[in-house]
């Protein structure tokens, strides 16, 4: 039998049918359980559908319908998401990787015009967002603390250092290029080696990442600060709920400046031992340990779901559990006939990277 979230599940025949088409669905199985869950609650009749490069991402087989689409490299991934959701007739597609985000964001009103809503924030906030250098300039104006940031080459050509630094990739994502620079060579060869490096300076403390839901008109109504404990593979693996009201207020204040933001965003900040907040990132999606969140009592999934029925959802911005930790572990799907998924995967033309990664 295939492994499938909809075995199990009756529909509700006089219910409201919502279909959902979550992209680069990759991993993100809890995700997905918290909306199925989140239906439930409402009567709401969910038809979940993903989409990703490869059927050897485990969320496609724990989705109602799984759609294989190109690499987003290709130029084609846009495309093939509208003729799913013209087809699927779908309510709304839910993107969860950044660097699908600034297509999607482009093309929301290309979605809307198939009524289907794009859960995603206006081009210009993803922009802002996705460029860490745009992301500084946004901040430092808006008077939010952030830890001071620069070009690669600008820091280069500095007679004196104040080390240690942070180097990073200016557009990249999941820790990928990150590095705590200490000494003049490794600036030099960490900067040569990540591409369009910037360098921030080094901020020491604990790291949180505040959840800030905005729902579908942009207004910030609900911050949740997660204490990440441990990441693996830039993804929170161990985290605990931080009921701390600055916290949930420089969440609030980030979404305010940046104005157009829609869904969930996350805003990742480092509290240093004397309780200064710098905010350090900000993602315009569903972060990796929303699940987190969401079991603390923010229910991101059934107030995103309301507004899509034309209702507003009544929030609590308090009203979520604190000092609630999640402790991940690996779970498996086993896939029968294995074989076959090679031919319904799509391997890119050119090496690049896969909408799952």
């Amino acid at each position: 039998m295939r492994a499938t979230g909809k075995q199990s599940r009756l529909k509700k025949p006089t219910a409201k049918r919502l279909r959902i088409l979550f992209t680069c669905v990759g991993r993100r199985v809890q995700l997905l359980t918290a909306f199925r869950q989140a239906a439930d609650r409402l009567g709401v009749n969910l038809d979940v559908h993903g989409a990703d490069a490869t059927r050897f991402s485990p969320a496609m087989h724990l989705v109602d319908k799984a759609h294989t689409v190109a690499p987003i490299a290709e130029g084609r991934y846009v495309e093939e998401l509208l003729a799913i959701a013209r087809r699927s007739e779908t309510d709304l597609v839910v993107p969860l990787i950044d660097s699908e985000l600034p297509l999607i964001a482009a093309a929301a009103d290309r979605f809307a015009a198939i009524r289907c809503r794009a859960l995603i924030s206006s081009p210009s906030v993803v922009r802002i967002c996705r460029d860490k250098l745009a992301t500084y300039d946004c901040l430092q104006k808006a008077g939010i603390d952030t830890p001071r940031t620069w070009p690669w080459v600008a820091v280069t050509t500095l007679k004196r250092h104040h080390f240690p630094y942070y180097l990073k990739p200016r557009t990249g994502s999941a820790a990928v290029g990150n590095y705590v620079v200490r000494t003049v060579n490794e600036l030099e060869t960490f900067g040569r080696r990540v591409p369009d490096a910037i360098v921030q300076e080094f901020v020491d403390g604990s790291e949180h990442t505040l959840d800030v839901y905005c729902g579908l008109d942009g207004r910030p109504r609900c911050v949740v600060p997660r204490k990440r404990i441990e990441v693996r593979t830039g993804e929170v693996s161990k985290g605990v709920i931080t009921k701390d009201a600055a916290l949930m207020a420089v969440g609030r204040n980030v979404a305010e400046v940046l104005g157009e933001c829609r869904g969930v965003i996350t805003v990742q900040c480092i509290v240093e031992a004397g309780g200064r907040i710098r905010v350090i990132e900000i993602n315009p999606r569903f972060g990796g340990g929303a699940p987190l969140s969401i079991r603390a009592g923010a229910d991101f999934p059934g107030w995103i779901m309301t507004e899509l029925l034309g209702k507003t959802p009544r929030i609590n911005p308090t009203g979520f559990r604190d000092d609630l930790a999640m402790l991940r572990y690996d779970e498996a799907v086993f896939v029968a006939n294995a074989s076959k998924l090679l031919n319904t995967s799509r391997p890119p033309r050119r090496p690049t990277v896969s909408a799952s990664s």
